[in-house]
């Protein structure tokens, strides 16, 4: 496991590697963000953005979602997995925005996992994009890096990651180490193929120290 003065050179490190990384969800207010978000569940953000850009020009607000049938909206989402449950699960978290928070979305991660379609890691992305509230949101991106490099155990569930980040790294940093640590997975730390000879933490990383001598 890394030590605090290794965790802080790897936070380091991703923010010379990714200085820009934000989020890659389209999204114009955090209505659409909350819907991108929920749709983006086991799928890619760029198949979303795709789909979104003309979601988000017929529904402008939850009472659209509401004002056509559930199969219309399950058709404007046909391509996206699991479109079915999301469409539910879409008009629903609209029926709640409106009968509890007068058609807006809720500030809060305790408020927001209440809503249909939204877990912890949705919550935590919303927080933290839409209103600037620190929080690290685990994806399989977050979770893998975490692991891999021994910031987190390999058996820790999503929970004890984002707790253990939560410890880990300094608040004020929260959000943007979670921006920066999907990207080094989406980009540099991949699933399948991770650029261990070329990557600048080979030195600390247990996991790639390992698959270096499988190869070597």
């Amino acid at each position: 496991m890394l030590n605090n003065t290794q965790i802080r050179h790897c936070l380091d490190v991703m923010a010379e590697m990714f200085p820009d990384a934000e989020g890659e969800l389209v999204h114009s207010n955090p209505f659409e963000l909350v819907i991108a978000v929920l749709l983006s569940a086991q799928c890619t953000d760029k198949l979303v953005n795709k789909v979104t850009a003309d979601l988000f020009k017929k529904y402008k607000t939850p009472e659209d979602y509401l004002a056509v049938p559930l199969e219309e909206v399950e058709n404007d989402i046909r391509s996206i997995g699991l479109y079915r449950s999301k469409a539910k699960n879409i008009q629903k978290l609209c029926r709640t925005l409106i009968d509890d928070y007068n058609g807006e979305v809720p500030q809060t991660k305790e408020e927001l996992v209440k809503l249909a379609g939204v877990g912890r890691k949705t919550a935590n992305v919303v927080a933290s994009v839409a209103f600037n509230e620190p929080a690290i949101a685990v994806d399989t991106h977050v979770e893998r890096v975490s692991k891999r490099l021994g910031i987190c155990r390999w058996k820790d569930s999503v929970t004890e990651v984002e707790n253990t980040l939560m410890r880990k790294v300094p608040r004020d940093e929260w959000s943007v180490t979670h921006h920066r640590m999907i990207f080094f997975g989406r980009y540099h730390c991949k699933a399948r193929n991770p650029n261990c000879p070329e990557c600048p933490l080979l030195d600390i990383c247990r996991e790639g120290k390992k698959r270096m001598r499988k190869t070597g």
